[in-house]
């Protein structure tokens, strides 16, 4: 059988097409490995915080590498614009590259920045490869370009528009100096635009070769049937989930002048084989850094869809077609010029990405051989620690520590979330070993371990989060810079009655100590957070000296957890406690297991239970829920008759209309889901549970009096 094009009355063999196929997935893959092994970052060669790709000729993502999903949604954003501004003056022509950083023309935020390349075959465009990777500065008014005091976007760093930066297979000398001139760390900067270069040089050499093989055309033809074929599985799936509206919500706190807090809200509508992202429902754009453009949200929004809606579908652009975006101008998802927005990946971004992977798991909820590929949100914010100053040989130093990408994973419906995860946004986390960060600095270690109590509970419950903490080395001072959020707000949400995973933690401990005397009184995050003489950081604490002695430590947000907590088997609690993952206190609070000796006592857990479900109800239940068994249940589920209905068949009432006010619900305080959740003074925390039996449905943050969000609506 011939596999035909959309584009072309001309066939190509199976064989063909799929060696063609994987050729393209092999040439972006030795595309990362030339990046990485020509860049001394250690935020590429460490935490591969970057990512490459081809495109079609007019733009559109043909294949993406695994590294940050974020990049590649963006990066089509990039040669868009580029192909939209500069066509006619300078040109587009074969041997150059175009180097962009403007959030307002397809980045997410200045610090990342792409180089793109055009692919010619016999003086036709046939292609794009390009390549972005965050950089440790790119100017502005702070190191590290995170310019959180920021009014305006041309306050925050270089805007670079899709400049020409190689023109005809020679770099322009004007340009290059032109940009060093404007960053603080030229060396680190200038070697990753020259690794950035040369994975172009690889992609667009390999692509070549390929062409001359096998045809300009047939590879085109090939590319064209990717993306269609995409489009087709997507539009396919879609058409099996019920129609309605999925919604999710969650904030931010703080916006770099003020903790201030902001909403990001999501729609999720779906209709036959289409579905619209509306967020409508989000704040008004900031007058600080945390806000992000609509080719950030882009971005957000295709990294929350791809886990969930296509698993096991090649991701380009054909999963893209079926999706619209909707939203409102000055927006905080939709900035409108010149707002600031150099703090959009780690901020409204993030959040963005949060509420998709919220709203889209319910909506698989609801059809069951798709259940398995939602999940409880995976640690739902960052914190950016930048450390600047002089080295230990007297040269300039910089600094972004990724560790922070080692929070909690979201929960499943049939396994906990992964233990020091990594991202949502990155399918092949890592972060860089403790010896390797303390060779690239003058700093040290005093700790780097999980800390137990920080996942969200839940039948499956989420992943720990990790803590660590570090202070100065054979050097005096480190101008220390902080910025992030989720310390007053549990971003990383449960589903399905799985509670939120711990907020986030910043911790300064200023001493004169000794090494010795650190490591001593530092061993790990609980030292800190029961020591006297800690300051506690909010979200964004910005700039700040940390001089010899001193400490600054912090912790990442837990994974969230997927179903009710006490319907978890009680020897997996006795398992987590075993391990340290969970202290025997929060196992009997959060899950109602009592332990004597480690060992579960059978009719003490009974009874804690239905004392727990008593104090859901305010009154004893009327049925028993089943016990957990090998699984969260999806509660409220849709039953017979298309009703919402509670694990122990209680009627919810019509799945078209909002279950809630069905439900019991009662406000509670933030130590009802753990010890490491704050609340912002303007949020509190709801618990909704069936009226008959005390089984939880869902955890709710929302603003004091705010009204509730109906999660799950279906059509008539």
């Amino acid at each position: 059988m011939n596999v035909h094009s959309p584009n072309s009355h001309g066939s190509i063999d199976p064989i063909t097409f799929e060696v063609i196929r994987h050729k393209i997935e092999a040439i972006t893959e030795e595309q990362a490995i030339t990046l990485k092994n020509v860049s001394g970052s250690p935020v590429v060669t460490e935490a591969t915080d970057f990512n490459v790709g081809i495109y079609l000729a007019d733009g559109a993502i043909v294949n993406m590498g695994p590294q940050v999903i974020f990049h590649a949604g963006t990066m089509s954003t990039v040669i868009y614009s580029i192909i939209e501004h500069f066509s006619e003056n300078p040109g587009i022509n074969e041997g150059d590259m175009f180097i962009l950083n403007d959030p307002y023309r397809g980045a997410i935020h200045q610090p990342d920045v792409s180089i793109v390349m055009p692919i010619f075959h016999h003086g036709r465009r046939i292609a794009w490869t390009g390549s972005c990777a965050h950089q440790l500065d790119t100017g502005g008014m702070t190191f590290g370009s995170w310019a959180f005091a920021a009014t305006d976007v041309q306050q925050e760093a270089m805007l670079l528009p899709g400049v020409k930066i190689v023109e005809h297979g020679v770099l322009r000398e004007d340009i290059w100096q032109m940009i060093m001139g404007m960053t603080r760390l030229p060396h680190v900067v200038g070697l990753d635009f020259k690794a950035m270069i040369a994975a172009n040089n690889v992609a667009e050499r390999r692509f070549q070769e390929l062409m001359q093989r096998y045809g300009a055309d047939t590879v085109d033809q090939v590319m064209h049937i990717e993306i269609a074929t995409s489009e087709r599985r997507l539009r396919e799936r879609l058409a099996r989930i019920p129609d309605g509206t999925y919604r999710a919500r969650d904030f931010l706190d703080h916006d770099g002048h003020a903790n201030r807090l902001y909403q990001i809200q999501v729609a999720a509508i779906k209709r036959g084989d289409e579905l619209v992202l509306d967020m409508a429902g989000s704040s008004p754009q900031a007058p600080g850094f945390i806000n992000c453009t609509r080719s950030g949200l882009r971005g957000a929004l295709f990294t929350g869809l791809l886990p969930i809606l296509a698993p096991d579908i090649r991701w380009n652009e054909g999963v893209l077609k079926p999706v619209t975006i909707k939203v409102p101008e000055a927006n905080i998802c939709n900035a409108s010029w010149p707002a600031p927005v150099s703090g959009a990946t780690v901020s409204t971004a993030w959040v963005a990405q949060n509420v998709a992977v919220a709203a889209l798991s319910r909506m698989v909820a609801c059809v069951p051989d798709m259940v398995r590929e939602g999940q409880a949100v995976t640690k739902g914010q960052f914190s950016v620690l930048t450390m600047a100053g002089r080295d230990r040989d007297g040269g300039p130093f910089g600094m972004l520590l990724m560790d922070a990408m080692a929070g909690g994973g979201g929960a499943y419906v049939d396994h906990d979330g992964l233990d020091g995860s990594g991202d949502h946004s990155i399918p092949r986390p890592r972060i860089g070993n403790v010896e390797a960060n303390e060779a690239s600095g003058p700093f040290l270690y005093l700790f780097r371990s999980f800390m137990a109590d920080t996942a969200g509970a839940g039948t499956m419950r989420g992943g720990v989060t990790v803590g660590l903490a570090i202070t100065p080395h054979d050097t005096d001072e480190l101008h220390t810079m902080v910025a992030g959020h989720g310390v007053q707000v549990p971003n990383s949400v449960g589903q399905f009655g799985g509670m939120p995973g711990a907020c986030a933690y910043h911790l300064l401990r200023k001493s004169n100590g000794a090494i010795g005397d650190l490591i001593e009184a530092n061993t790990h995050m609980h030292d800190l957070l029961q020591a006297g003489g800690v300051q506690w950081l909010d979200s964004k604490p910005g700039h700040f000296p940390l001089h010899r002695g001193s400490v600054f430590a912090y912790s990442f947000q837990g994974g969230g957890g997927f179903g009710d907590p006490l319907l978890r088997d009680p020897a997996l609690v006795a398992r987590d406690v075993a391990n340290g993952l969970v202290t025997p206190r929060w196992a009997s609070e959060l899950y109602g297991v009592v332990l004597r000796e480690e060992a579960v006592d059978a009719e003490a857990t009974s009874a804690r239970r239905r004392q727990i479900r008593t104090e859901r109800l305010s009154r004893a239940p009327r049925l028993e829920p089943p016990e957990g068994a090998g699984q969260a249940a999806i509660c409220p589920s849709i039953g017979t008759g298309n009703r919402f209905q509670c694990v122990c068949g209680a009627d919810l009432g019509p799945a078209t209309e909002d279950w809630k006010p069905r439900a019991h619900r009662r406000v509670v305080p933030a130590h009802t889901c753990g010890p490491h959740l704050t609340l912002h003074a303007e949020l509190e925390l709801r618990e909704f549970a069936c009226t008959e039996c005390g089984t939880l449905l869902e955890i709710e943050v929302a603003r004091c009096n705010q009204e509730s969000l109906a999660t799950i609506v279906l059509d008539g």
